[in-house]
């Protein structure tokens, strides 16, 4: 009996032990993928939205490696997530999304934020939360240089004209705002509406000031038109935060760390997307 009972004792034991390991080994890997998780913060962009983000072939000025690609991105948007991903205490990811794809890759979890130029409208906060705003603009207009449309001052100045602007976007809306316009169909990126109005097909599309810049510094074919009576238009329109997931914890900790970059050094950094921006988009 007694060296039955030695046994059970012995078996038990073992089993006592391999029920350990097995639960040690299930923690540490679920402690190493939290760990892997929380080392990075990844963010989505369209890298086709200059000078708030673009393509570019190397890191040059700052710019970063596309997961899963062999390009980069760069601009203001990329330099503004290097500061919130140090400040994080991670390192940055940037994952190349349709402006489309942007809001459903942060909700599924792809990416941790969306940084892309993208305004915190009433709507999109239906389903996402937004960060403090890191940038405030206005809306402009980009036509071509020497057309009808160049001397504009106020938005009717445009009545006639086919003008467009990016899918699903406020730039889109405001166009209603112009009394007998041509309005076209909405387009997907930035780059697009740049060969449409070089090639004619529109004579003008509706951006935000710095896009504005951009567009003229690459084009010379092209000129940003400011009016005096412009487009009416909130805060919430112009204004550019990072997206979030709806209760995301990283909210409150971007916002501490936003509020240490002032203005003056945020229009630094986006005078010198502007400047660094490729020479063609």
């Amino acid at each position: 009996m007694k060296n039955k009972f030695l046994l059970l004792m012995m078996f038990a034991s073992i089993l006592l032990l391999l029920a350990a390991c097995g639960t040690d080994n299930t923690e540490k890997t679920g402690s190493g993928s939290a760990t892997q998780e929380s080392d990075t913060f990844t963010i989505g962009l369209e890298a086709g939205y200059p000078p708030f983000n673009w393509t570019q072939m190397d890191d040059s000025n700052g710019g970063v490696k596309l997961k899963g690609n062999a390009e980069y991105a760069g601009g203001y948007d990329v330099e503004m997530a290097k500061k919130i991903a140090e400040g994080l205490g991670k390192e940055l990811v940037i994952v190349k999304t349709e402006w489309d794809g942007l809001v459903p890759a942060l909700t599924s979890g792809k990416i941790d934020a969306i940084m892309a130029g993208m305004s915190p409208t009433k709507e999109r906060k239906e389903t996402i939360d937004f960060s403090d705003n890191y940038y405030t603009s206005n809306f402009v207009m980009v036509v071509k240089k020497g057309g009808p449309y160049e001397g504009a001052k106020s938005i009717q100045d445009l009545k006639g004209a086919k003008v467009t602007g990016q899918l699903n976007t406020s730039h889109y809306g405001v166009i209603d705002q112009i009394e007998g316009v041509k309005k076209q169909t909405a387009m997907d990126n930035f780059p697009a509406m740049r060969v449409a109005l070089e090639s004619g097909k529109i004579d003008g599309y509706v951006s935000e000031r710095p896009e504005g810049i951009s567009a003229s510094s690459a084009n010379e074919n092209f000129v940003m038109v400011e009016f005096t009576d412009g487009f009416k238009a909130s805060e919430e329109e112009t204004a550019v935060a990072v997206g979030l997931k709806k209760d995301s914890e990283l909210t409150e900790k971007i916002n501490e760390i936003l509020a240490k970059v002032s203005e003056e050094e945020r229009q630094e950094i986006m005078d010198n997307a502007i400047k660094n921006q490729p020479a063609a988009e």
